[in-house]
């Protein structure tokens, strides 16, 4: 496998242009068939649309990293394309500049309304997954703002906003607060979508590292209904005998 090229100068005037001239150069027919294939592209709701160039992931948050100073003005532009890896590469910037310490409050409320002005262009497991932790959960967490929305994009009509819902509560549990992850896993326990049920799973994986006793209650009241991936993805840290309890409560159930 090729080495990721480092990019060790920031231009100093990035522009989305310039940005997916760069990721030109890095095609690759035989990857973008890679990447449909893993994506599921034009599967039902899955990245329906999506065009892959065939740019690996490394390359992508290497040249997102060297561009991270891109106005949210052009950083629009990327994400209008019908390009996948473009679009990857846009939210990569944001989630860049929602870590870094350098970005002030005003510049992170100016990503977190960005994101949810923005989520038409956000149809996928993984651009979600990009950025919705630091992104939205990171400025919830900072600002102390009222996480409602959270609760209402639990309740939407679109999957990658319920995935966000729940996937932007991973930054809460890195703090040790966990509550919210709890509630919206609630909200959705009979989403009829796989790929909620792994998100949910991941999140309830993670809060019960931090507090493995609220994980244990909410298996105890839930795991003989609970969606099976959802369940299997909640015990993937537990021991075999405590996963075969659990599953075993799914079967009764």
């Amino acid at each position: 496998m090729a080495a990721i090229e480092v990019i060790s100068e920031k231009p100093s005037n990035p522009t989305a242009a310039e940005f997916a001239e760069r990721m030109e150069s890095y095609r690759s027919p035989a990857e973008a068939m890679k990447l449909m294939r893993y994506f599921k592209t034009g599967v039902g709701e899955y990245g329906e649309g999506d065009i892959f160039m065939g740019v690996r992931m490394g390359q992508i948050f290497e040249l997102a990293k060297a561009y991270i100073n891109m106005p949210l003005e052009e950083i629009e532009k990327l994400l209008e394309s019908p390009i996948h890896e473009i679009r990857t590469g846009a939210l990569s910037i944001i989630d860049k500049q929602a870590r870094s310490k350098k970005t002030s409050m005003s510049q992170r409320k100016a990503l977190y309304d960005f994101y949810l002005r923005r989520t038409d262009r956000i149809n996928n497991w993984d651009l979600v997954d990009i950025c919705a932790p630091h992104v939205v959960g990171g400025y919830l967490y900072r600002s102390g703002e009222p996480r409602d929305v959270l609760f209402k994009l639990a309740a939407s009509d679109n999957i990658w906003e319920r995935r966000t819902a729940i996937v932007a509560t991973g930054y809460f549990i890195r703090q040790g607060d966990i509550a919210d992850t709890f509630k919206i896993a609630e909200l959705l326990l009979n989403d009829r979508h796989d790929l909620i049920h792994k998100a949910t799973g991941w999140m309830l994986r993670s809060a019960g590292q931090i507090h493995r006793p609220q994980l244990l209650n909410f298996l105890d009241q839930y795991a003989a209904t609970m969606p099976r991936t959802l369940l299997r993805y909640s015990l993937e840290h537990f021991d075999k005998p405590l996963r075969s309890h659990y599953m075993a409560l799914k079967h009764a159930g």
